[in-house]
C-alpha cells in the first residue's frame, strides 16, 4: 500500500475516474487509495463521451472517494482542464462529502463542469455514470 504525506487529500470522482471507467484512476500514479464508495448533491449531466456535475440540489450523484498523492492532483487538474482564474472545463472545489461505509465526513476535491459547459445537455436521471452506460 502506498506511503501518504501529510499533504494528501481526498477526491471524489463521479465520471471517467470511476473503477471500470475510460480514465480508471487506478491506472494513475503515484496510485490513489480506494477510501469508500460515496454520493453527493448534484446534478449529473451527459457531456457525451464524460459526464459533469453540478453541484447541490435535490439530485444525488454517485461516486467514489480517494486518497491522492500531489503528483496526482496536479494530473487531475490537467485531465479535467482546471484554469486558476475557473474559465476551464471544470472547476476544482472543497466539499464535505458523506462515505457510504459508516457515514465518515472527509473534505473532498470534486471537480464541478463549468456551467456553461450543460447548456442543452440532457441529464443522466439516477445521478450514476456507469449505471447509465
Amino acid at each position: 500500500m502506498p506511503q501518504y504525506a501529510a499533504t494528501s487529500r481526498y477526491v471524489f470522482v463521479y465520471g471517467t475516474l470511476r473503477r471500470g471507467g475510460r480514465n480508471d484512476i487506478a491506472r494513475f500514479h503515484p496510485k490513489p487509495e480506494h477510501v469508500a464508495d460515496a454520493r453527493i448533491a448534484g446534478t449529473l449531466y451527459d457531456l457525451g463521451a464524460y459526464p459533469g456535475a453540478v453541484l447541490g440540489g435535490p439530485s444525488e450523484v454517485f461516486g467514489e472517494i480517494y486518497r491522492i498523492a500531489p503528483e496526482l492532483e496536479k494530473q487531475l487538474d490537467e485531465l479535467e482542464e482546471v484554469k486558476p482564474d475557473d474559465s476551464g472545463e471544470y472547476i476544482k472545489r472543497e466539499v464535505l462529502v458523506e462515505s457510504d461505509a459508516g457515514g465518515e465526513r472527509l473534505a473532498c476535491l470534486v471537480y464541478e463542469i463549468h456551467p456553461d459547459r450543460v447548456r442543452g445537455r440532457s441529464v443522466i436521471s439516477g445521478g450514476d455514470w456507469l449505471g447509465a452506460r
